[in-house]
C-alpha cells in the first residue's frame, strides 16, 4: 500500500477512535445543538468570520468522513447564519466535504474493486462514462439514497473528480436551500404556537415535496435534452404515428383507434409482419405438416398396419402460404381502415421527434410508435455471401426439399426448423457453438430435445465452431472445428441460418436522432416504453428484451398508453412474468427462471418435479417422454418459475402464467379441479407433490395411531 493511502487510513482511524471514544456525537445532534443555538448566534454576531470559518472547517470534516450529522449541521447553519449565508456556507462545505469522501473511496479501494469485478461492472462503467453526470445529478436531485453513500459508491466508478464536485454543487443546491431555510424557521421558533406559523409548515412541506420536485425537474431536463434542437409543429395532423404493422404495432393502432384516437399506420411491405408472412405462422403450419408426417410413420406402434404417406414438399409449403392467406384478411388494411386507421404504404422516415415524412408526404404527429420488428442476424463467415443461403424470411419461398439440410443455431428457431424437415425427409444435421441445445433452457430439457433429434436422425454438432464456406465440384460445404481442436468439413445442399434476430433500427431517422441503442442493438426504452425522445416510443422486437409475439403485443399496449396520455399518467410494463415457448416435438414451455438462472443469480428455492410417464393421458397418447418442473420460495408455495418438456407444453403453461401473475401459489393449483384424463392434470399433480412433501413427519406416526385407534 502507498504511503498516500496509508495516511489516509490513519487520518480516518484516527478521526473514529477520536468520534468514538470521546462521544464527539453528543455534538451533532438537534437537541444539542437547540440548547448551544443562542449562545452560538451570539458569537457569531460578535465574531462572524470565525464563527463562520469553524462551522465550515466542521461541515467539511463531518461530510469528508460519512459521520452523522450534516443533517444537523445543514439546519443549524439556517439557523445561525440566516437562509444567504447559512446556504453559500453549506452550499460549499457539502460539496467539498462530499468530494474529499470520494477521493478517499477512489484512493483507497476502486482498485481492488475494479480488478476483482471489473468483468461485472463493465456496463456500469460504460454507463458512467458516458452519463456519469446525468446519473449522479439524479441521485442529487434525487435523494433516492443516502449521499454519505453516493460519495463512497461513486469513487469506486470512472467519473472524473471535477465532474463530479460540479455536478455535486449544483446537483445538492435544491435540497440544501430547502433545509437551511427550515433551519432558518425552526430557529425562530420561540414558543409552540410557532409550530403552526405558515412558513414554518412551509419549510417541511417543502422538505417533503423535495423528491418529487426532484423528479419533475429531472424528468422536465430529460425531456428536453435531446428533443430541444428540434422545433416542435404548431399544428399537428393526427395523435399518433405507428411505424410497422407487425403485431407491435398493429395492436398499437388497434389501441389508438379504439380510443378515438387519430392513428397513421405506416408499413413499408407487408401488413402483418414476420408473425404472419415469415415467423410464427408459417412455421407452425410446417410444424404441423411434419408432425402428420410423423404420425404416419409411427402408426404401427399404435397397431395400425399398412400407413404410409409421400411427402409433397410443394404441397407443403403452398399450404403453408394458404393458411397465411386464411389468417391475412385479420391484419389487413380493409380491416384497420374500417376500425378507423389510416393505412399509409411506403417507407417512413423520422425527421424529427414529431414529424414523420413517407414517400413525400409530411405527418406532424404528437406521438411516433416505432414497431419496425428485426431480421435474421446474418454472421461474418468467411465464404458465406458466396452461397445461396436460406434464413427465416426466405426459407418459405422452397419448393424442393432440401436432400441434406445444414441449420446453423441450436436456439428455438433452428431446432423447430431442423426437426420440421428432418420430418419431411431432409437429411439434417444442426450446428451449435453452445454444448447443448436451446443452451438458455435447463440441462435436463436440452438432454430430452437432444434424445429426441437423435432418434429421428438428426446430426447435432454441438460445442462446434463456423470455419468457412466452401463451394466446389462437390457441392457446397463448411469447414467446422471441434470442441478438441479439431476439424472436418461438412457438406450440404442448403444451408439455413437460424442464430437469433437483430432489431431494425437502420434507415428511417434513427441514426440522425442519434437515437441511444443497448448493447445488443435494439431501441434503448424505459418501462413506459419511451426512448431518449418522450414522444418517441418504441415496442416490440426493435425495442427488446424479447423477441416474442406475444411481447411485442404486451409492449404495444402500454407504448400506445403512455403515447397518448402520458402527461397525466405513466403506465409500466412489468416483465415479472414472461412466458415462451418452443414447438419442438418435445415442446419447451418456461415461465419465470429455471434453475440455470437460479443458481447463476444465487438465488435459493425449492424444487418440484412431475414425470410425465406417471401421467394417464400420455400414456394412453404413447407420448409419455417429459416433466413439469416448479421452483419455488423456501419455506412458501410462491411460484418463482416454471419449465415444462412434453407434449402440449406451450399450453401447460398457462396454468403457472395465470398464477404468477396473480399471485397465487401451488397450494391455488393444487386444489383446482382438473378434467381426467387429460395433460393438464400433470400441473396439479406437481402442486400436490409440492405439497405432500411439505407433510410434517413427526405427525404420521401420531395420525397411524389415531387411526387405528377408530377401528
Amino acid at each position: 500500500m502507498s504511503k498516500s493511502r496509508w495516511a489516509v487510513v490513519a487520518v480516518i482511524a484516527a478521526a473514529a477512535i477520536a468520534y468514538f471514544s470521546l462521544d464527539l456525537g453528543q455534538y451533532l445532534t438537534l437537541s444539542y445543538a437547540q440548547s448551544q443555538l443562542d449562545t452560538l448566534r451570539d458569537f457569531s454576531e460578535n465574531n462572524f468570520v470565525l464563527t463562520a470559518g469553524a462551522f465550515f472547517a466542521i461541515y467539511i470534516v463531518v461530510t469528508a468522513l460519512s459521520l452523522p450529522g450534516a443533517a444537523i449541521m445543514t439546519l443549524l447553519g439556517g439557523a445561525i447564519f440566516g437562509l444567504g449565508w447559512g446556504l453559500l456556507l453549506v452550499s460549499f462545505a457539502s460539496s467539498i466535504g462530499a468530494t474529499l469522501a470520494f477521493l478517499a473511496s477512489r484512493l483507497l479501494l476502486r482498485d481492488w474493486v475494479q480488478s476483482r469485478f471489473g468483468r461485472s461492472l463493465k456496463a456500469i462503467n460504460k454507463g458512467v462514462e458516458r452519463d456519469g453526470a446525468f446519473y449522479l445529478f439524479t441521485l442529487r436531485l434525487v435523494p433516492v439514497f443516502p449521499f454519505f453513500l453516493i460519495n463512497l459508491v461513486m469513487g469506486l466508478t470512472p467519473i472524473k473528480t471535477v465532474t463530479f464536485y460540479w455536478v455535486s454543487q449544483v446537483g445538492m443546491l435544491l435540497g440544501t436551500a430547502v433545509f437551511v431555510n427550515a433551519g432558518v424557521e425552526l430557529g425562530q421558533l420561540s414558543s409552540l404556537a410557532g409550530l403552526l406559523s405558515g412558513s414554518l409548515i412551509l419549510s417541511f412541506v417543502l422538505l417533503a415535496a423535495m423528491p418529487w420536485l426532484g423528479k419533475a425537474i429531472i424528468a422536465l431536463i430529460q425531456r428536453n435534452r435531446l428533443a430541444k434542437a428540434y422545433k416542435k409543429p404548431s399544428k399537428f395532423d393526427t395523435n399518433l404515428v405507428v411505424i410497422g404493422a407487425g403485431s407491435g404495432g398493429l395492436v398499437a393502432s388497434i389501441v389508438a383507434a379504439g380510443a378515438k384516437a387519430s392513428v397513421t399506420l405506416i408499413e413499408k411491405h407487408k401488413m402483418g409482419g414476420d408473425c404472419l408472412n415469415t415467423g410464427c405462422v408459417p412455421s407452425k403450419s410446417l410444424i404441423a405438416s411434419a408432425k402428420v408426417a410423423e404420425t404416419i410413420r409411427q402408426a404401427e406402434a399404435f397397431g395400425i398396419k399398412g400407413a404410409s404417406g409421400e411427402v409433397d414438399f410443394a404441397a407443403v409449403m403452398e399450404r403453408v402460404q394458404g393458411v397465411i392467406k386464411a389468417i391475412e384478411p385479420h391484419d389487413s388494411v380493409e380491416r384497420f381502415t374500417s376500425l378507423g386507421v389510416d393505412c399509409v404504404q411506403g417507407e417512413a422516415f423520422i425527421r424529427s421527434p414529431w414529424t414523420v415524412e413517407v414517400d413525400g408526404r409530411t405527418i406532424n404527429t404528437r406521438a411516433i410508435i416505432v414497431a419496425t420488428g428485426a431480421r435474421p442476424l446474418i454472421p461474418e463467415v468467411p465464404g458465406l455471401s458466396d452461397i445461396d443461403y436460406l434464413h427465416s424470411d426466405n426459407v418459405w419461398g422452397l419448393r424442393e426439399l432440401p436432400r441434406k439440410l445444414l441449420v446453423l443455431g441450436g436456439g428455438p428457431i433452428g431446432c423447430e426448423l431442423a426437426q420440421a424437415f428432418a420430418r419431411l425427409g431432409s437429411d439434417v444435421t444442426i450446428l451449435d457453438r453452445a454444448e447443448h441445445l436451446m443452451s438458455r433452457e435447463d440441462d435436463d430439457a436440452s438432454a430430452l430435445v437432444e434424445q429426441a433429434f437423435r432418434e429421428q436422425g438428426i446430426t447435432m454438432l454441438l460445442g462446434h465452431e463456423m470455419q468457412a464456406f466452401r463451394s466446389g465440384a462437390s457441392g457446397d460445404c463448411l469447414t467446422v472445428s471441434a470442441p478438441d481442436g479439431s476439424e472436418k468439413e461438412v457438406g450440404f445442399d442448403k444451408v439455413l441460418v437460424a442464430l437469433g434476430r437483430k432489431p431494425n433500427v437502420e434507415g428511417f431517422g434513427l441514426e440522425e436522432l442519434q437515437m441511444p441503442l443497448t448493447d445488443r442493438g435494439a431501441i434503448s426504452v424505459d418501462s413506459a416504453m419511451r426512448t431518449a425522445y418522450p414522444s418517441i416510443l418504441a415496442c416490440g422486437d426493435v425495442a427488446g428484451p424479447y423477441q416474442f409475439t406475444h411481447m411485442a403485443s404486451f409492449q404495444a399496449w402500454y407504448a400506445t398508453l403512455n403515447a397518448l396520455a402520458g402527461m397525466l399518467k405513466t403506465f409500466r410494463a412489468n416483465y415479472g412474468v414472461v412466458p415462451h415457448a418452443t414447438f419442438t416435438d418435445p415442446e419447451v414451455a418456461r415461465v419465470g427462471i429455471n434453475e440455470k438462472e437460479a443458481k447463476a443469480q444465487d438465488i435459493e428455492y425449492e424444487l418440484t418435479c412431475y414425470e410425465l410417464d406417471h401421467l394417464d393421458r400420455a400414456l394412453a397418447e404413447g407420448n409419455a417422454r417429459g416433466f413439469v418442473k416448479v421452483l419455488t420460495a423456501p419455506g412458501s408455495d410462491r411460484i418463482l418459475g416454471a419449465s415444462i418438456v412434453g407434449p402440449h407444453a406451450g399450453e401447460l403453461i398457462g396454468s403457472f402464467v395465470f398464477a404468477m401473475t396473480h399471485k397465487m401459489g401451488l397450494k391455488k393449483i393444487a386444489g383446482t379441479t382438473h378434467i381426467y384424463p387429460t395433460m393438464l392434470e400433470a400441473n396439479r399433480f406437481a402442486a400436490n407433490a409440492w405439497r405432500s412433501a411439505r407433510v410434517p413427519a413427526r405427525l404420521m406416526p401420531w395420525a397411524e395411531r389415531y387411526f387405528r385407534s377408530r377401528l
